[in-house]
């Protein structure tokens, strides 16, 4: 039998290692090779011609949503599945959006990564039960979240991925050197980013910026909470 040949896309080598276990026991595919970023991500990919690419959001150097929508405006013929530590209630339509095939959230990763490798490489789309609900709801017009209604306002809408993430950290209370080591980025460029998102959400001041962060992270946390009680 012939396998199917994956490369891994994502910035912690523990990680990789144990997807790359997961991956490896089964007798139909393969880890074919590793990437940390976005430029070594593109060299693999042309190099080692994988049938399905899987992509973290965070990566060294760039969003891997930058890296998903590189493969889609280049015509490079592979599926990406994202798995990510990141709230598909806020990503996962992004991700679609920008070219992916599948969405996994990494909790839900041993018992569902090689199901969802498996729906992807027949051509169909992966995404959890309550997300496909949740989209299908907003798409009718039922069950649109308090507070989203209006996407203009809505950061999830408007930013780009990378600036979400740093928008989401500041509003856990994550100061600028603190963002630029857990995304490995320059101080400066975080300075250059919170100006950006500033100016996207019409904001006025680096104080109404971190209060709207704040507010932000506290309500779609909130929703979480009450989603998981239902």
């Amino acid at each position: 039998m012939k396998k199917s040949r994956i490369l891994i896309v994502d910035d912690h080598p523990i990680f990789r290692k144990g997807l790359g276990q997961l991956i490896n026991e089964e007798q139909d595919m393969e880890v074919c090779g590793e990437a940390e970023d976005f430029f070594s991500a593109i060299q693999k990919i042309k190099n080692l011609k994988p049938d399905l690419a899987i992509v973290d959001i965070t990566l060294k150097d760039t969003s891997g949503l930058e890296l998903i929508k590189y493969i889609m405006d280049n015509g490079i013929n592979i599926p990406t599945l994202v798995l990510s530590m990141h709230d598909e209630k806020i990503f996962a339509e992004r991700a679609l959006k920008s070219g992916a095939k599948g969405y996994i959230m990494k909790q839900e990763m041993s018992d569902n990564v090689t199901v969802a490798i498996r729906q992807l490489l027949a051509g169909k789309i992966y995404i959890s039960e309550a997300m496909n609900e949740r989209m299908l709801n907003n798409f009718l017009g039922r069950g649109v979240d308090p507070g989203t209604k209006n996407s203009v306002s809505d950061p999830a809408k408007i930013l780009t991925g990378r600036e979400l993430e740093i928008f989401r950290l500041m509003g856990r209370g994550y100061k600028r050197n603190e963002i630029g080591r857990a995304l490995n980025l320059n101080v400066n460029t975080i300075g250059t980013y919170r100006e950006r998102i500033k100016e996207k959400l019409d904001l006025n001041s680096s104080v109404d910026l971190l209060a709207q962060a704040i507010m932000w992270v506290r309500n779609t946390e909130e929703r979480e909470i009450i989603a998981e009680h239902e």
